[in-house]
């Protein structure tokens, strides 16, 4: 990333007429939009790119812990045991551990 020069030009500024002035405000007004939409669209991507982690986080730590239905469907019935739909299988134990804030930055 580069660095932009703060310092404005004071020999410059202090020497010019008022319709320079006016165009280097301009400018200066015009560059700091930009930026704003730079950082706007980086911020986008940053949310993005952590949220995309934070799930592949999740979803590791969903395949490292004993699967809840499992022992459920050994101990139930023969009749009970495929009466389960697809959405009991999936956030089983959400409520008892709620994801890990990603710390990556």
């Amino acid at each position: 990333m580069t660095r932009y020069k703060t310092q404005p030009p004071w020999e410059f500024l202090l020497s010019a007429s008022r319709t320079s002035l006016q165009s280097y405000e301009l400018t200066r007004l015009s560059h700091a939009a930009n930026l704003r939409k730079e950082i706007g669209t980086l911020l986008d991507q940053w949310l993005d790119e952590n949220a995309s982690a934070m799930l592949a986080r999740w979803l590791m730590e969903q395949r490292e812990r004993p699967s809840a239905s499992s022992a459920n469907d050994s101990s139930s019935s023969g009749a009970q045991a495929g009466a389960h739909s697809v959405s009991d299988n999936f956030l089983t134990d959400q409520a008892l551990h709620p994801p890990a804030p990603n710390r990556a930055f």
